[in-house]
């Protein structure tokens, strides 16, 4: 009978989720779900000195929104908890003490200042590693601090299976006598996730390549224990791209690397979640590249995974992002993009939803609305360029004739009827009448209340937004500006 698949995520809160922990632990949900298994969150706090007192929320949090939800957790409990490291201390002497006894451990009374060489092992002689029992109990009676290192072997080498990566072997010389057990009780990352991996059966430790060398290590405490390996999968590095063309592990200097910053951004959790299972796996057997979390549960599989890093591509997240958009319902997205339209004169507040509409199909993220509707809150500046348009045979000059009428016809419209249809249906008329072509008529129109070349609607629909007072008086302005020429 096979044992059922259990994977973890066990990130340290020593900061908040980048791209890289993101992945990590969605391919470690992924995997799990796919085989019908458990999704296990661990907090790994060891590490005082770089504890961050939110980071556990944050992780949590993050996790919610990308809907990545654990099965077992410091919030959900579980057969196998307590699931933050620092409450399973008792755990960790009882199994370093065994390894002591064991003969794969012993207590080291060195002060680790006086003994850092700086050349290999760590930094560490091994000094107290052949300490007579006499000079042990000597160091315990005087109740002099130790900690506890694993007694490596001096030779030979170290083997394991990467799903990835096939066999890694480490000649063993290469190996420090690693602290288990620090002098105050706190294990090492090293000791910790090793007892804790066994205890809670996690059988397939999915992490990043930088594990690779710390693997071995591991590797030597599963079999002193004599337990059986789980299955590693250390996964390529997220990269990039550089100025100059080049790549390298992705960081703050590539713009945004956190989920809360990409979220703050007006990327859409599920759009991310879409975009970052893609980085470094292949769906088997389809071209698709829009996912929902149930459709990414039932294409997963390991052997889709890439050992080769991936490059975060900011371009093709946004498309991701809005093709996430495009598929929203209308009054959905208006509310969500609501809050990054900033303070709207009464005017355009009362329009929103059809502002939004016309957005929703033209945004890669939501931060960019600003930019897309300042021109509709403060005309911007004369250009008299812009009414050159060569497609359209569309001169100044040409668009000095045109306006007035339009002008004119404008003006005859009552409040009451000021809306998009009714508007394009009398200026459509009009064109008609006068013999103009379309494109020829609109386009000055269009930047005489625009006042710039790309906008989220067309003539009458922004006529219909700015409402007939203010395209009037822009209008008015942009014929003066061109009467000045």
């Amino acid at each position: 009978m096979n044992k059922k698949t259990r994977t973890r995520f066990a990130p340290s809160p020593t900061g908040y989720m980048h791209i890289g922990n993101l992945r990590t632990a969605l391919y470690a949900y992924l995997f799990a779900k796919a085989e019908k298994g458990d999704f296990i969150l661990r907090i790994e706090d060891t590490d005082r000195a770089r504890y961050v007192a939110d980071a556990v929320d944050f992780i949590q949090r993050t996790l919610k929104l990308a809907h990545i939800i654990p099965d077992e957790g410091p919030d959900i409990g579980g057969e196998y908890g307590p699931y933050v490291q620092s409450q399973r201390m008792d755990l960790y002497r009882k199994y370093a003490e065994e390894l002591v006894e064991k003969g794969h451990a012993y207590r080291c009374f060195c002060n680790p200042k006086e003994k850092e060489s700086g050349e290999g092992h760590g930094g560490y002689d091994r000094a107290c590693r052949n300490l007579s029992r006499e000079e042990i109990d000597r160091h315990m009676e005087n109740g002099t601090p130790y900690v506890i290192r694993q007694k490596m072997p001096l030779d030979g080498e170290t083997s394991f299976f990467d799903v990835l990566h096939g066999n890694i072997t480490i000649a063993n010389e290469e190996l420090e006598d690693q602290v288990l057990l620090k002098s105050d009780g706190m294990p090492t990352y090293n000791f910790a996730n090793v007892i804790d991996d066994h205890l809670m059966k996690v059988t397939h430790i999915i992490r990043g390549t930088e594990f690779i060398t710390s693997t071995p290590k591991h590797v030597l405490l599963y079999k002193a224990f004599g337990w059986e390996l789980p299955a590693f999968i250390h996964l390529a590095p997220v990269m990039g791209k550089n100025a100059d063309g080049s790549t390298s592990k992705l960081s703050k200097r590539h713009g945004a690397t956190s989920f809360d910053d990409l979220t703050k951004m007006g990327y859409l959790p599920e759009a991310i979640t879409n975009y970052v299972a893609l980085l470094g796996w292949n769906p088997k057997n389809t071209n698709q590249e829009l996912f929902s979390m149930e459709e990414l549960i039932s294409h997963f599989s390991l052997e889709g995974l890439s050992k080769s890093p991936a490059v975060f591509d900011y371009d093709k997240l946004g498309w991701i992002n809005g093709e996430y958009f495009k598929a929203m319902a209308e009054d959905a997205f208006a509310k969500l993009a609501r809050p990054f339209a900033g303070d709207l004169p009464a005017h355009l507040e009362g329009k929103w939803p059809y502002i939004a509409a016309l957005l929703k199909t033209r945004l890669t993220r939501l931060d960019e609305i600003p930019a897309q509707i300042a021109f509709l809150i403060s005309m911007p500046e004369f250009d008299s360029s812009l009414y050159n348009n060569k497609r359209n045979k569309v001169t100044p000059e040409k668009s000095l004739e045109i306006l007035p009428p339009v002008l004119e016809l404008l003006e005859s419209v009552p409040e009451t009827e000021w809306e998009n249809d009714i508007l394009y249906a009398k200026l459509n008329a009009h064109i008609e009448a006068t013999g103009l072509k379309k494109g020829l008529a609109m386009w000055p129109i269009r930047i005489s209340v625009a006042g710039q070349s790309v906008t989220p609607g067309g003539a009458t629909e922004l006529l219909y937004i700015l409402g007939k007072e203010n395209s009037l008086q822009r209008m008015k302005e942009s014929l003066e500006h061109l009467k000045n020429l």
